[in-house]
């Protein structure tokens, strides 16, 4: 059996498992009402039940594997809440088998609250992109799995991002030296069609991939970047790690996320699995200045800034451009 056959299987059931529940809460709770009054208690409710899940069938498959998640029960617990936290097991309870109760559903959840370790752990963001989940567009359910510092695999679930075929739903997968692949977001497909990075011969010929929020990144500095490279084209703006799947299969050459404060630092679970899923596909990626991503640091990228990730061919052409705007 090929090294990591049993964990991406595992992977892909998991981040399978979590997008149904993410997709039949955004179909049935997010509402005109909802988005009026900007209640944010439906991506909560699929938030949690999706870490549930995940970890639950993580704990399943690999007892003894940690995971570093970023949500935890303790909201949850608070008797405040029990209409939320009776929300989120019925969610779970219509993806476990058997009957599972409140007490088992904040345990799987606490499940991804491990530090990260120099050893073997899973990185999860259970629904990356919140505001994207509740506008009804681009998020994604996030998996990676980390041994001594290296990301070895990664699972990116995409609910509204069109598959191969330009049906809504696709799952990216990626292993270290295996290459990475689209599949169906639905079924027993477990090997895929493999997806490679666009060719390009200049930085001109590129197309920016970046967040829809502002906040998340400096679209200024951006804007600098591109014209120094000679990019013309509009940017490709989506939500989440769908971002790195876009580069991966192409339907953007670079993705900037640049710094907008001094302190601070980006989470590992936002990065670990479309790291992988680019850099399997041909790509690159390196923080804002050029940096290998050190996942050594606990549960943020301590010793990076920013993320810049490209099809690999205009990597160096676009960390000179940052530089520059940057004035490093």
């Amino acid at each position: 059996m090929a090294q990591y056959e049993e964990e991406l299987a595992a992977a892909i059931q998991a981040v399978r498992a979590a997008a149904q529940i993410c997709r039949a809460v955004q179909a049935r709770l997010v509402t005109a009402e909802t988005l009026e009054k900007k209640d944010k208690s439906p991506v909560t409710v699929a938030d949690f039940a999706s870490q549930a899940v995940v970890c639950q069938q993580l704990q399943d498959a690999f007892p003894d594997d940690a995971v570093v998640g970023e949500e935890d029960s303790a909201a949850l617990r608070e008797g405040t809440q029990s209409v939320l936290r009776d929300a989120v097991v019925r969610e779970v309870t219509g993806s476990v088998p058997g009957t599972p109760g409140a007490d088992d559903v904040l345990r799987w959840i606490d499940r991804g609250g491990a530090d990260a370790s120099g050893g073997r752990y899973w990185t999860l963001d259970p629904i990356d992109g919140t505001k994207g989940f509740l506008r009804g567009q681009q998020y994604a359910v996030a998996l990676g799995l980390i041994e001594a510092g290296e990301v070895v695999l990664g699972v990116l679930g995409c609910p509204n991002l069109p598959d191969s075929e330009g049906r809504p739903g696709a799952l990216f997968t990626a292993v270290r030296a295996r290459g990475a692949a689209i599949l169906p977001l639905t079924g027993e497909d477990l090997q895929g069609t493999p997806v490679h990075v666009s060719t390009l011969g200049s930085p001109g010929e590129a197309r920016f991939c970046e967040s829809v929020e502002s906040a998340h990144s400096n679209q200024g500095e951006a804007a600098e970047i591109a014209a120094r490279l000679g990019i013309e084209r509009e940017p490709y703006r989506i939500d989440s790690q769908c971002k790195y799947a876009a580069v991966a299969r192409g339907d953007a050459s670079i993705y900037l996320r640049m710094p907008t404060r001094k302190d601070y630092r980006e989470k590992i679970w936002d990065h670990s699995a479309g790291k992988l899923v680019v850099e399997e596909a041909g790509g690159r990626v390196t923080d804002a200045f050029g940096a290998e991503l050190d996942f050594r640091t606990g549960r943020t990228l301590e010793k990076n800034r920013g993320i810049v990730a490209t099809c690999g061919t205009i990597h160096d052409a676009v960390i000179d451009a940052v530089r520059q705007v940057r004035g490093a």
